[in-house]
């Protein structure tokens, strides 16, 4: 059994940053991709960023010179840094995992960008 628990999400004014975390435990052999994922309200599910265990990372358009995910593969963990946010970027994050093969979420963090 494989547990995803992603933190750090919060209410911040437009312009301003949050950093999420996102950890991985239990029954692991070896953590492939990690990948953000966001869905606002009545929008459907959509990549944000993903991290490969090559180190290979891409972004969405919308969100590319403000956001950045990182990885610390020694404690099966993954980072979104944001910056600049803006209104736009209010949903709800998810954090997916590639655990030897399988995909495995976590039960997301509510990012709102409101003044």
């Amino acid at each position: 059994q494989v547990l995803v628990v992603e933190s750090g999400g919060g209410l911040v004014q437009p312009g301003g940053s949050l950093r999420l975390s996102c950890a991985a435990s239990g029954n692991i052999f070896r953590i492939y991709a990690m990948a953000w994922y966001r869905q606002a309200p009545g929008k459907q599910r959509e990549l944000v960023a993903a991290a490969t265990s090559g180190g290979s990372t891409n972004y969405r358009d919308s969100v590319k010179g403000r956001f950045t995910i990182s990885r610390d593969t020694a404690k099966n963990t993954m980072y979104l840094q944001m910056n600049s946010l803006k209104p736009e970027d209010t949903a709800v994050y998810y954090c997916n995992v590639d655990v030897d093969g399988r995909g495995y979420w976590g039960q997301g963090t509510q990012v709102t960008v409101s003044s």
